[in-house]
This record gives C-alpha cells, structure tokens and sequence, in this order.
C-alpha cells in the first residue's frame, strides 16, 4: 500500500541513491523550546527538526495586562490559574518572578509548572490531566464565606477556549480573564516546507497553522485538544501522547511510526 503523505514511514531510501533515510519528524515549535524532544527523538533514530509555526505577540491591549498584574502584586488575587508557558511569559516576563504575596499558583501541566518554577514561582496546583478540562476539574471549590467570592486571575491567549473559565466559575470563582498575548502565525522557512512523516503539534493554533502551511499532515498530538484541533484541520492524526512531556511524545512518535510500518 502506498502511503499518501510519503512513501514510506519506516527508514527507506534516498532517490537515486540507495542511502537510507530516517523518517522525518517536524515538531512544529521553537527550536528554543524542543531541544529535549529533538534528542530523544534522534536516539530513536528519527530526523526530526523544530520549527515554530506560531508565535506570541503583545495583547492588542497592554494597559488591561498591567491592571491585572498591578491586582496581583496588590493581594486582590487568591489563585492565578495559569494555562501555557506563553502566559507564563507574558504575565512575568524574564524577571526571576513577583514579589511574594498571599496568592496560590495553579499551572496546566509540567512544562507550565516548570516555567513557573523558574521565575521562583511555587505552584500549588498541577492536575493529573494536563488540559484546560483537567486543569478546572482538578480546581478546588471557592470558599462560601466570607462574601464576595474570592477571585481568581486567568490570563489567557487571544484564542483560548472558555473552559477553563467556566469551569472555575461553576465551582463559585469569580474569574477576571485577561487577554496576555496574541497568537500570530510564524511562517516555515522554505527549505522546511516538506512533506514529513510525522509532524508534532503541542496545540490546536499549531495544527491549524500546519494545516495552513503545509496541508493535511500524519500528526502527533500532545493532548486530546489538540487531537481533535488537529482533526478538525484535516489531518491525520496517528496518536496522542499519554502525558504532555517529551518521553511521552517521543514514545507516541515511535509507536505511530512502527505501527504504520506494520500496516503499509
């Protein structure tokens, strides 16, 4: 059988050649931030190379940013609900963190948590499901006393989903979500705009953006959202990694590959 996206998902040979390739692997994200995934990939024998395909750019309204981290510093907050490491940076910048203040931290997931860690953050709440679903369940209940409801900071992307924000205020947060970057599109360099045997996608931004660059692609997602925005964009998508880390991504690519191997 002859696989649509190349002609084969499993070492073949160069045309013309006889030299045997490795398959290759787009993870679709800074080269900055997939350093880990590129080696564990390699030692996997794979070609994989990053590149971004979106980016952060300022909030088209900077002065309501600073409010909210002025509210920060000033004790308004009793959490801050912390979705992507690209909140994570536009919320604090590169200072080594805030001054302390009476506020807990919860982060989506470990690379979240991590970022926070290194501004000297103590993050409070990571949930065993790495979503913004797992995220608002794994939230704990606002206290019924004293009155108003306590509040919680939500600083978000400009195409973030609501879920998080319903679901913290289903449990009686009251929610200020603020707008702490815009995702733009970061157009692939030529020599990258290839077809590939897997291409690695960390967000639903990111797959549609493949999408657009590159066409309908075989995919590995970091989580189910991104799956299903990965689906939704027209690719194919081989399988989504069991946690948001890179061993489990790299596995997930490994996995895919071999069992489009066996299937060809």
């Amino acid at each position: 059988m002859t696989d649509p996206h190349r002609s084969a998902l499993a070492p073949g040979r160069a045309a013309g050649t006889g030299a045997v390739t490795a398959p290759a692997v787009l993870v679709a994200r800074a080269p900055e931030r997939a350093a880990g995934l590129l080696a564990l990939l390699r030692e996997h024998g794979l070609d994989p190379v990053a590149a971004a395909v979106i980016e952060r750019a300022p909030a088209d309204d900077p002065a309501a940013l600073d409010a909210a981290r002025t509210r920060l510093a000033d004790g308004t907050y009793a959490w801050v609900a912390i979705t992507s490491v690209n909140a994570v940076d536009a919320l604090l910048g590169p200072a080594p963190g805030p001054d302390p203040t009476p506020v807990r931290w919860a982060a989506v997931g470990p690379a979240t948590a991590q970022a926070l860690a290194a501004r000297g953050v103590a993050v409070d709440l990571v949930p065993a499901v790495a979503t913004g679903a797992g995220l608002a369940e794994a939230f704990p209940a606002a206290p019924t006393h004293p009155a108003p409801a306590p509040r919680v900071l939500l600083p978000l992307g400009d195409l973030a989903a609501d879920t998080v924000r319903a679901g913290l205020v289903a449990k009686g947060w009251a929610v200020d979500v603020v707008t702490a970057y815009r995702t733009v599109a970061h157009e692939l360099p030529a020599p990258l705009r290839r077809p590939y045997d897997v291409v690695v996608v960390a967000s639903g931004s990111a797959a549609r953006q493949v999408a657009a660059q590159l066409g309908p692609q075989p995919v590995v997602a970091i989580g189910e959202p991104s799956a299903r925005a990965a689906a939704d964009a027209g690719h194919t998508v081989l399988a989504v990694a069991d946690q948001p880390t890179d061993a489990a991504l790299a596995d997930a690519v490994t996995e895919a590959l071999a069992k489009r191997k066996r299937t060809s």
